[in-house]
């Protein structure tokens, strides 16, 4: 596979330092930065993902008139929780 190259990124020294103070053993400058780039990409598609479910949720509301209230909701997930918690408890 052929690579490609990120566009060279000038910056003040104060953040070059920055960046390089935190830097673990063995690890790269170029490492550290295309993480960062790997972090972001990741972090931008689940919030995409995130607003659109939230958007078609309330399309969905809109047209069954069915909506839950954040007590519902949280209702919901302590059950759900308590299903599990008793499921690994049996389990173990």
């Amino acid at each position: 596979m052929k690579t490609a190259t990120l566009p060279s990124l000038r910056v003040d020294p104060e953040l070059r330092a920055a960046a390089e103070s935190v830097l673990e053993e063995g690890e790269s400058l170029s490492a550290f930065v295309e993480n960062a780039v790997k972090a972001q990409i990741h972090s931008r598609k689940t919030q995409a993902e995130f607003i659109a479910r939230g958007l078609a949720a309330r399309e969905h509301g809109k047209k069954t008139g069915i909506y839950y209230t954040k007590e519902d909701v949280l209702g919901m997930m302590r059950e759900k929780l308590e299903k599990a918690k008793a499921k690994a408890a049996k389990a173990g």
